[in-house]
Order: structure tokens, then C-alpha cells, then sequence
């Protein structure tokens, strides 16, 4: 069984995996150029210290992911740290380490000492956020409604397009990303 750092030295670069990108590569890069990273200093320092590496679980098709891996490349440029990408469905022994209520949500952050321990996780989504997309989906036809799939299609795009241009979507990443490393990071 490989470990995390094996997944993590075979990952490609962040920049290079978003570069790549076919299928939300504009949204992605609206959020990577328009975000702009609060000024906090004594996390970057705490980061820029540590250099903690990050290995992300993702697949481009994500919502979630094309909005959290942009605010992520962000922290990790500022801070001078290493983050790279293997995607979900080549990587199914993994990502089945670190299930969310059972299933393979994704992004999913693993963050790893030098030594290639984790240290920490953090994924899928904020928890502002998630509160928000619970609310939205209860709002949904019951599962046995006719008209159910063409609703939930049509509340995922909408969210998508949201992650892509809410920029307090972004802001609640940011809190919760940079919270999940301080915690990890200080233990």
C-alpha cells in the first residue's frame, strides 16, 4: 500500500494541474485572479516555517473543488509551500482513507510533515458553505419526484456558479483552510 508522501511525490504541481484543466478552468481562474488573500502575516510565516506539503484528492468536474483548489494554490504561492494533485478516480485506495459520511466528497486536503506524516485533513468544504448547499438542497422535490433530477442538476450548476463568483464563497474557504492548517501546524 502506498503512503500519502508516495501519492504526494507522484502528484503533479498544483499550477501545472490547473493549467490542464478542461472542464471549469475559467471558473477555477476567475477565483485563482479575483480572490484577494487577507493579510495575515503570522500565518504565512507559520506556513513559510513549516513548509508543510499538500496533497489534494480532486477531480476537475468538482464545484467544489474548482473554487477551493484556486483559493488553495493562493495560500500556497504567498507562502512559498509545495501542494500537488492526484486525482480521486485513479486514486480509489486513497481516497478511501479518507471517506466524508461514507462517500468520496471531494477536495480532499492532506497535509504532511517532511517526513511524510499527516499532520492534518481538511475537505471537502467549508462549513459555512456546507450549511448553505444543505439548505439549498432541502429546498429540492423528494428523490421520488419525476422532476427531481432536472431540479438537483439544475441546483448543482447553480452552486457551481456561485463557488465561481461568490467571493464570500471564498472568503469562508480561506477562514477554514488556513484554520485546518494553524491546527495541524501547532500540534
Amino acid at each position: 500500500m502506498k503512503t500519502e508522501q508516495q501519492y504526494f511525490h507522484e502528484g503533479l504541481p498544483i499550477k501545472s494541474y490547473m493549467d490542464q484543466m478542461k472542464v471549469h478552468k475559467d471558473e477555477s481562474f476567475n477565483v485563482y485572479q479575483n480572490f484577494k488573500l487577507p493579510y495575515d502575516e503570522n500565518f504565512i510565516s507559520l506556513l513559510s516555517e513549516r513548509r508543510p506539503h499538500i496533497l489534494v484528492i480532486t477531480e476537475e468536474w468538482c464545484g467544489d473543488a474548482m473554487m477551493n483548489n484556486a483559493v488553495l494554490r493562493q495560500i500556497a504561492e504567498r507562502a512559498d509551500i509545495e501542494v500537488r494533485v492526484v486525482l480521486r478516480d485513479q486514486n480509489i485506495e486513497l481516497i478511501d482513507r479518507y471517506l466524508t459520511n461514507g462517500g468520496r466528497s471531494i477536495p480532499i486536503y492532506i497535509l504532511l510533515d517532511h517526513q511524510g506524516n499527516v499532520i492534518g485533513k481538511w475537505g471537502p468544504r467549508a462549513p459555512r458553505l456546507q450549511e448553505y448547499v444543505v439548505k439549498r438542497m432541502s429546498e429540492l422535490p423528494n428523490k421520488d419526484d419525476p422532476a427531481f433530477a432536472e431540479k438537483q442538476q439544475a441546483l448543482f450548476s447553480s452552486i457551481t456558479r456561485e463557488n465561481a463568483t461568490n467571493e464570500q464563497f471564498w472568503g469562508w474557504v480561506y477562514e477554514d483552510i488556513s484554520r485546518a492548517l494553524i491546527l495541524a501546524l501547532s500540534q
